[in-house]
């Protein structure tokens, strides 16, 4: 059976275009929606349709109504706006990435990374002229 490319460029162009607008990346959709970095991009191109669930988790991921993923009413000026008050602000997307990357950590590992950023945290605060008493708190908080 051929794919309806019409249908499946007019998905994957709306859901970039929600998920530029959302300031969320390639990972963080697939990430969120259940998908590998490589299905949701290919899923962006027009290259294939998702599934009814992916399609479901695509409109809540990106906050979009599914008649406009899907093409059968024109995205209209600020229809995001309409929804339930934003979430909180999210971390940049460097932050995202490094926080996927230590959840694949063994605990020995992650260890050792806390005790790394611990150390850097209180390096910084030396080379700005604070004592380790004073900023033992405020470092632990940060972290």
């Amino acid at each position: 059976m051929a794919l309806p490319r019409g249908l499946a460029a007019t998905i994957g162009t709306a859901a970039r275009a929600a998920r530029v607008r959302a300031n969320l990346t390639q990972e963080d959709v697939a990430e969120r929606v259940g998908l590998a970095t490589e299905v949701y991009g290919r899923l962006e191109r027009g290259g294939m349709l998702p599934s009814v669930p992916t399609l479901r988790k695509l409109c809540e991921t990106l906050r979009i109504p599914s008649d406009v993923l899907l093409g059968l009413t024109p995205a209209q000026e600020n229809f995001w706006a309409k929804e339930p008050p934003p979430r909180p602000v999210e971390e940049p997307g460097e932050i995202r990435r490094l926080v996927r990357t230590v959840k694949k950590l063994e605990p020995a590992e992650f260890r050792l990374l806390s005790l790394m950023a611990t150390g850097l945290v209180r390096l910084r605060l030396m080379r700005r002229g604070r004592t380790s008493q004073e900023d033992e708190g405020a470092s632990d908080d940060s972290l």
